[in-house]
């Protein structure tokens, strides 16, 4: 499993590669437990000043496998809560964090850029949230970081219509940072990583604490109601109906049920 999460440090900088490119680097189990266990032990080290967090091959990240899912929710529940957790400790990573976005980022590889503090995209970039074209819902916490992201509206026409945004749509939305030649990626990122990385480290992260304070009043509000309604999507027939069609390359036919 070692070989699928990848990671080096250099110049204060540690490069995290999701290393699945025949799946699309699709997130099993293993591999998110894997990410969270390596994030926890780099955001300990005082040598690292940054983190990249880069996919291998043509995506970025295909979000969780589905063979994975489908599994999940026909033992009873589709389970979100591994990706969750990594994701808020990549968010509260203590040093600055950069995803390399390259080819599709989706569901949950979506995700897994966002929760970086800064997204840098080739030009062949796509980003989508195409749950509900599988019958189920991204859970609450990541809902609200895609709306503090994008805004209401916008997070509200990719989630409803599950399309993909390009690259110089989500540059605009704010959905990223800085949108780069596919080929300049790299250079891309490591110029921006080393820029950062040879501040004032104490500074650095003073100001990332800073502004992840205002980013967690949304952790306040209430959401048992929210949650409640989520487990009845990830548990209703349609959420099987939606993973059953996409394992058989068919149109699913959903019934609100």
């Amino acid at each position: 499993m070692a070989d699928l999460i990848l990671s080096h440090i250099e110049d204060h900088i540690c490069t995290i590669t999701l290393n699945r490119p025949d799946k699309r680097n699709a997130l099993t189990t293993e591999m998110i437990e894997a990410f969270h266990a390596l994030v926890a032990s780099v955001a300990r080290r005082p040598d690292v000043r940054v983190v990249v967090v880069e996919g291998a091959g043509a995506s970025f990240c295909s979000g969780l496998d589905l063979r994975e899912l489908a599994a999940q929710r026909e033992a009873g529940r589709v389970q979100t809560h591994s990706l969750e957790d990594a994701l808020e400790l990549l968010e509260r990573c203590a040093v600055p964090t950069i995803a390399a976005v390259q080819g599709d980022a989706v569901a949950g590889g979506c995700e897994l850029a966002l929760h970086c503090d800064l997204r840098v995209a080739a030009d062949s970039a796509r980003f989508a949230m195409p749950l509900a074209r599988i019958g189920i819902a991204v859970p609450v916490p990541l809902t609200w970081k895609l709306v503090e992201a994008i805004g209401a509206a916008a997070t509200k026409e990719m989630l409803f219509t599950g399309d993909a945004v390009g690259a110089e749509a989500a540059l605009a939305m704010g959905l990223v940072n800085r949108v780069v030649a596919g080929a300049d990626l790299d250079r891309a990122v490591g110029a921006l990583a080393r820029q950062i990385a040879h501040n004032a480290p104490l500074s650095v992260r003073a100001m990332k604490a800073f502004v992840q304070r205002a980013a967690d009043e949304r952790r306040a509000y209430r959401r048992d109601d929210l949650e409640e309604l989520f487990r009845r999507v990830q548990a209703s027939a349609d959420a099987r109906e939606g993973l059953t069609a996409q394992r058989e390359r068919r149109p699913p036919v959903f019934r609100g049920e």
